[in-house]
């Protein structure tokens, strides 16, 4: 026979009970309590995004309680117009853009908090073929961009810096996939192009980018800026900064573990996006990693972060190019309080 229970004990038992499940989450409650948040790429998937998908595979997203769904982009200035326009909370696109939108609508513009592209990947290329020996000879001749190219957006720089009149270049939009086959067949004289892209997309036409293209990569000619980072919107920053900070510390790991190991990565890649080539996307992967993310600067400073007097170089140097009406504060484009411990982001430079 079960012993009965006093009534003083069935109440004690009650009321603990009734505690206990006040402190357990109902299943709508953890659903609250993860974040969603929608990223932007700032182009088609590449082997440059690989540690967002390694990121989601390893589960670094859903240990910071993050829901990310990612869609590809239109250009990595295009990135910046999406945040703003509320579209997506995040976005992977370029600092200098920020700038710029920072300088013309103070307050509205997202904010950068972890710069990958430590060396901006912008080039002006043309065939080694080519009368074109130096980026003055580009005056009079027409110039392939993308619609929303950063280093089109960009050109006004490097034309300050290398001496070109940049009103006697001519630009004609053409269609992403054929930017470097319109330029091969010389429907172009040349073209603005992100290198970490265009030499990859050189390679798979059977070009030697290194033989049959002359570079003119814009950090060779003096011009200072940073390149493309994660950024995210500033009413993410207002309401969730748990969340930025989550979402820093999800693709820090998964950049640092790209680098480890650059072949789980592009399997990462390659479950999303089967009809990639393999062996191109990985060969991009490690071309970005030498050419804009792991450099000197990069061995000192860690991975995500600037250094303030070259930041403060570029702001200048923008504000030449593009005549902005004002210079917008570093706070207002870069927020290093998310980025982890130095610890956590040292790789050394390759």
């Amino acid at each position: 026979m079960r012993p009965r229970l006093s009534r003083r004990t069935a109440v004690a038992a009650l009321v603990a009970l009734a505690s206990f499940a006040a402190l357990v989450p109902t299943r709508e409650a953890a659903a609250q309590a993860v974040t969603p948040i929608k990223f932007v790429l700032d182009w088609k998937l590449q082997g440059i995004h690989a540690w967002y998908y390694l990121a989601e595979d390893k589960g670094y997203f859903a240990e910071e309680k993050l829901a990310v769904t990612i869609d590809q982009g239109e250009g990595s200035a295009a990135t910046v117009t999406k945040v703003m326009a509320g579209a997506y909370q995040a976005g992977f696109g370029d600092v200098n853009a920020i700038v710029q939108n920072a300088a013309a609508k103070p307050g509205q513009a997202p904010v950068m908090v972890y710069v990958l592209y430590n060396r901006a990947p912008y080039a002006l290329i043309v065939k080694s073929s080519s009368p074109v020996n130096t980026p003055k000879d580009l005056e009079g001749r027409t110039l392939g961009t993308p619609a929303g190219g950063a280093a089109a957006r960009m050109f006004p720089v490097i034309a300050a810096k290398a001496g070109i009149d940049a009103g006697k270049v001519k630009w004609t939009n053409v269609a992403p996939n054929l930017q470097e086959q319109l330029l091969l067949k010389d429907h172009v004289d040349g073209a603005a192009v992100f290198s970490v892209t265009s030499y990859m997309n050189l390679v798979a036409q059977g070009v030697d980018p290194d033989k049959d293209i002359r570079w003119f990569h814009y950090g060779d000619y003096g011009v200072e800026l940073y390149g493309n980072g994660v950024m995210v919107s500033q009413q993410l920053v207002k309401d969730k900064p748990e969340a930025v900070a989550g979402l820093v510390r999800a693709v820090n790991k998964a950049v640092r573990d790209t680098i480890a190991n650059p072949d789980a990565a592009i399997a990462a890649l390659m479950k999303r996006e089967p009809l990639l080539n393999k062996d191109l996307e990985k060969r991009r992967l490690m071309y970005t990693l030498k050419t804009v993310m792991l450099t000197p600067e990069v061995a000192t400073q860690g991975l995500g972060d600037v250094s303030d007097a070259r930041f403060a170089r570029a702001f200048l140097q923008l504000k030449a190019a593009f005549d902005l009406q004002r210079v917008p504060t570093a706070a207002e484009v870069f927020d290093r309080r998310f980025l982890p411990p130095l610890a956590e982001r040292r790789i050394l430079a390759k």
